[in-house]
């Protein structure tokens, strides 16, 4: 089946943005830690952004609506508000599916929507969105099966039940609301689906084990890196690709999102999906040690098996390109890394009574809690998802004192773009009932 052609990515690197060095962004998120900036709203107060004082207003940021039409001739999602400057950067655009692309509160919560299943954590600090636009989830959701069956041969029949119930057409949509196509989306949802396969497969729960992780990982690493060696054996590793679900996934993916990526984009996915095997290493030598880490153990590892590499793909899956130089910048790798980190925490929550059922002990951070802190399962659930809403206060200050020192339209739009990840992924989580329920500890 042949890779459609995207639009190529949009890459520039502004010169105004040489006046800010890692040390002008430290010091700015220095004065908004200490002023209390805080950006976004919740289910519960929390103080409101002030912008440290004598901060100059920057250039108002590129629209979010493509040049390229939509694939389906559904609408695509995002039109900035009025404003201008800081201001509109920080709010970011107005319209259906692009409430989580602010970095400002909003005057009000969206209207629920009644086809909103599940509640959300009490006392969980979120953001409520709209639902994905249904269009394009039904799109991704068809063409997502279709590329599962019959390009990669993903799962057995028995499965089918699990992969339609995981409703990754929906994640996705949600996450991703400023994709301009269904091929962009569909970068993303590639990915989600083979990284689950590793998982599942490699790790969890259709027959992954401890034993033998590394080199697993470390072949299945090879379809995402490819290995250059001597003519004599580049066909035995070639071959290794097809091997099982999991490697074939990954070389397919792999293969789409190179082709609309630009080379930065996608040697900075390879990182992160190195970070991510590195923490399934950790998680599995405990495993295998029968050890439950302490709770700073655990979390260093949560910062490496997490979310990661799906927020740093946020710029190739809207049409755009964050500059390398950007990217790297500490400051950014901070955001990106507490934002990652807060919505794995989601997922520990959301998947606690899923993962007690389970046959064997999962290390999920209220279990770590009530072992290590010696608190009830309910203390320990409670004080898990106090540490939520720690990672995401951190989140927000750090991203708008970043957006305030680097008045830059391709930095603000990637943060909107983390923001609108980490809000549609708690939206997943709170109203996928198929695979999720609460503990009855309200």
């Amino acid at each position: 089946m042949p890779v459609p052609e995207l639009p190529p990515p949009r890459s520039s690197l502004p010169e105004a943005v040489t006046s800010f060095g890692a040390t002008a962004l430290g010091a700015v998120a220095a004065r908004a830690r200490e002023t209390g900036a805080i950006v976004g709203t919740s289910s519960g107060a929390h103080t409101p952004p002030t912008l440290p004082a004598g901060l100059s207003i920057g250039p108002s940021p590129i629209a979010l609506s493509p040049t390229a039409p939509a694939a389906t001739g559904v609408p695509v999602p995002g039109t900035p508000g009025p404003g201008t400057g800081l201001e509109r950067l920080l709010r970011g655009p107005h319209g259906l599916g692009t409430a989580g692309l602010r970095l400002t509160p909003r005057e009000e919560p969206p209207e629920p929507v009644a086809a909103e299943k599940g509640r959300p954590i009490p006392g969980l600090y979120y953001h409520p969105v709209p639902e994905p636009d249904p269009g394009r989830v039904d799109e991704v959701s068809r063409r997502i099966k279709a590329w599962a069956l019959d390009e990669v041969s993903l799962y057995p029949e028995e499965w089918e039940e699990q992969f339609d119930g995981f409703s990754v057409g929906r994640y996705m949509v949600g996450c991703h609301p400023d994709a301009p196509t269904v091929d962009h989306l569909m970068l993303a949802t590639r990915l989600m689906v083979a990284e689950n396969a590793v998982d599942d497969c490699y790790c969890e729960d259709h027959g992954g084990s401890p034993i033998g992780l590394g080199e697993r990982l470390l072949l299945a690493h090879t379809a995402l890196d490819p290995l250059y060696t001597v003519r004599e054996y580049q066909p035995d590793w070639a071959a290794s690709l097809h091997a099982d679900a999991p490697r074939r996934a990954y070389r397919s993916a792999m293969d789409y999102f190179v082709r609309a990526a630009g080379p930065s984009q996608a040697d900075r996915l390879r990182h992160d999906m190195a970070r991510l095997h590195l923490g399934y290493l950790a998680e599995a030598a405990w495993a295998q040690q029968d050890q439950v880490p302490e709770v700073w153990e655990y979390l260093a590892m949560r910062q490496f098996n997490n979310f990661r590499p799906c927020p740093t793909i946020t710029d190739t899956v809207g049409g755009y390109e964050l500059p390398a130089d950007l990217h790297a910048q500490a400051d950014l790798q901070k955001v990106i890394a507490l934002a990652s980190n807060a919505t794995t925490i989601v997922n520990d929550l959301y998947s606690y009574t899923k993962e007690l059922d389970a046959p064997g002990r999962h290390l999920n951070l209220p279990v770590v809690i009530a072992e290590r802190g010696g608190l009830s399962d309910k203390d320990a659930y409670l004080k898990s998802v106090e540490i939520h809403n720690e990672l995401m206060h951190d989140f927000e200050t750090e991203a708008a004192a970043l957006a305030a020192a680097c008045p830059v339209p391709s930095v603000g739009r990637f943060l909107r773009g983390v923001a609108a990840w980490v809000d549609g992924n708690h939206h997943w989580h709170q109203s996928n009932t198929f695979r999720y329920s609460l503990p009855d500890f309200w």
